[in-house]
């Protein structure tokens, strides 16, 4: 299956992937990351209009849903541009909608509101009676809290809680042990779908731009006399890369739409994305490290902060076998003939 975007969705795609490619070269966002202070970035990304981008208009948003959201994901991962803030803030944008004044404020100052859960698994499974909540995505950068708690959310500020930062190998995303709490009862199963379609699409991202590194070293580097993009056994992994490139971004549009329009199957759609593409991108990553040598794992090379992102993105919100075990459970037992 080849999933077609329409006409406004490309144009998008490449008008965001141009302005990344302007103000978020990798030499910036070398610099972001040595600074551990991504502030400028975030700044310009709300300044000049892309933070509302998947946001209701009602909200002060500029419209359009989760694949646009997903296509914004994917370029950040391409670009491997900080990107906790955003993906905390679009996670928690549904909720605000019962608090519009909340998220007036956010999207016109730039203020992350971020959903105080535990990122390291599904969101629906993320929930704890502790005083504290761990690994809360971009809970550094949170200027507001949402809280799940009984039959509905609250709204907390970062001031009023203690925030812990907590250091992760992927330098390009954030975690935080917040001082909040709650049991809820609400339901967080549309969240995590949203979750895992939007975790797999910046996977995508960050695969297609390993392929394209290590495509582009394999012409450099020669061995015997010859560039290693020759030898068979370069093309094959090449050819492998490139394969599962594709197939997952057919997988993650698809999921993104079903999981908007509510499919009766868009928990295994959002499933399958989740597994396959970041298993996928894992994939990718070792092999463009194999080709490039131990070079490609050094912090003077681009392809470790990919290589860092797609295997951080494997345990965001859920592992491939996580996920692996919902599809299984799911799916109906076919009897051996």
């Amino acid at each position: 299956m080849r999933w077609t975007l329409t006409e406004d969705q490309e144009l998008f795609r490449d008008s965001f992937r141009g302005w990344l490619e302007r103000f978020a070269p990798v030499e910036k966002v070398r610099g972001w990351l040595d600074s551990g202070d991504p502030g400028e970035f975030e700044r310009r990304f709300v300044e000049e209009g892309w933070f509302t981008v998947g946001t209701p208009e009602e909200l002060g948003g500029q419209g359009g849903g989760l694949v646009e959201l997903a296509l914004a994901a994917e370029q950040l991962g391409r670009a491997a541009a900080p990107s906790s803030a955003w993906l905390a803030a679009v996670l928690a944008a549904p909720f605000l909608s019962q608090s519009p004044e909340i998220a007036a404020t956010s999207l016109e100052d730039g203020e992350f509101a971020v959903l105080a859960l535990d990122a390291s698994r599904p969101l629906d499974a993320a929930t704890t009676g502790n005083a504290t909540t761990r690994y809360v995505l971009g809970g550094d950068r949170a200027h507001r809290f949402v809280v799940p708690g009984g039959d509905g959310v609250r709204v907390v500020e970062a001031s009023d809680v203690d925030v812990a930062p907590r250091k992760l190998l992927d330098r390009s995303r954030s975690v935080a042990d917040v001082s909040v709490s709650g049991e809820s009862t609400v339901d967080l199963g549309p969240l995590a779908l949203r979750a895992a379609v939007l975790v797999a699409a910046d996977s995508l991202g960050a695969a297609e731009r390993m392929l394209e590194l290590a495509v582009d070293y394999s012409k450099q580097r020669q061995q015997f006399g010859v560039p290693i993009g020759s030898f068979q056994a370069v093309k094959h992994a090449a050819a492998q890369m490139l394969v599962d490139v594709e197939a997952a971004r057919s997988l993650v549009y698809y999921a993104a739409a079903s999981v908007e329009q509510g499919h009766e199957e868009c928990a295994l759609h959002a499933a399958a994305a989740k597994a396959q593409v970041c298993a996928a991108a894992e994939r990718a990553a070792d092999a463009a490290l194999t080709l490039h040598g131990a070079i490609g794992y050094t912090w003077e090379h681009d392809l470790q902060l990919f290589y860092k992102r797609a295997k951080f993105n494997n345990m965001l919100f859920g592992s491939p076998a996580v996920w692996n075990e919902r599809l299984a459970a799911a799916l109906p037992l076919v009897p051996a003939a």
